[in-house]
């Protein structure tokens, strides 16, 4: 894909997972969705989905819509408002195009729950009121940032989608579920935990040292296997139920 320009060191534009060709709204817009973490959390859905008895295909893509249009778009544009970066994404989106598309894009994955929640699966209610929570809190660091931290960024985007997965097909909570829902959580925590210091290290662009140069590549290899792998384990667990 090309080297990123030096001057995207002084945004996000310059990680692994934004395109080094293109115009800037096109590598920024793809860049606000982070798309290997984002893929993570729908992963973890569709694991969830998986261990159900029966897999109501319908219900699988319309959660995975839900958590696309509140964690992809809404929940990142949140964090670009509340990063202390004072532009992560450069000159793109200013801070009223972000409340527009997070509160847009929010709006309508809320919509689609709300349908499923009155018609199937009110036991989603918990985990919606949960997720609604910390989708501000966590990403515009309320409370003095106190839920903006690594054990609740597992907890909101490992743990929950794991579980809500499987709630969606059977408006119902197993032991197997919730022992898979740690599982995601474990998986975020590693995730969280490479990406934090790999951001800081990809922001000093040519100023790297050989030593930390090392560690970054090391960081990103192990942001791309957890990510890549999670995704490839939800892919197979869906091919083969619906080869049964």
């Amino acid at each position: 894909m090309g080297k990123p320009k030096e001057s995207d060191h002084a945004t996000r534009a310059s990680e692994w997972f934004v395109p080094s060709f293109g115009p800037s709204f096109f590598r920024s817009l793809v860049g606000l969705l982070f798309l290997p973490y984002t893929g993570m959390v729908l992963a973890f859905l569709a694991i969830g989905a998986a261990l159900a008895p029966r897999i109501h295909w319908g219900r699988l893509l319309a959660i995975e819509a839900i958590y696309f249009l509140a964690l992809a778009v809404g929940a990142h544009a949140l964090d670009a408002l509340g990063s202390s970066q004072e532009r992560p994404w450069g000159e793109v989106f200013d801070k009223g195009h972000l409340r527009i598309i997070a509160l847009t894009s929010i709006g309508a994955a809320y919509a689609i729950a709300i349908y499923y929640m009155i018609r199937y699966v009110p036991l989603l209610w918990p985990m919606a009121l949960c997720e609604g929570f910390f989708v501000f809190a966590y990403n515009l660091e309320w409370f003095q940032g106190r839920f903006h931290s690594d054990n609740w960024f597992a907890f909101s985007w490992g743990f929950l989608p794991g579980l809500a997965g499987y709630i969606m097909q059977t408006n119902a909570v197993s032991v197997e579920a919730f022992v898979c829902a740690c599982a995601m959580a474990l998986f975020s925590i590693v995730e969280i935990r490479a990406s934090r210091p790999y951001k800081t290290l990809k922001k000093l662009g040519s100023g790297l040292t050989e030593d930390q140069l090392h560690l970054m590549i090391r960081y990103e290899s192990i942001l791309k296997g957890i990510s890549l792998g999670t995704i490839l384990l939800a892919g197979g667990l869906l091919i083969g139920r619906a080869a049964r």
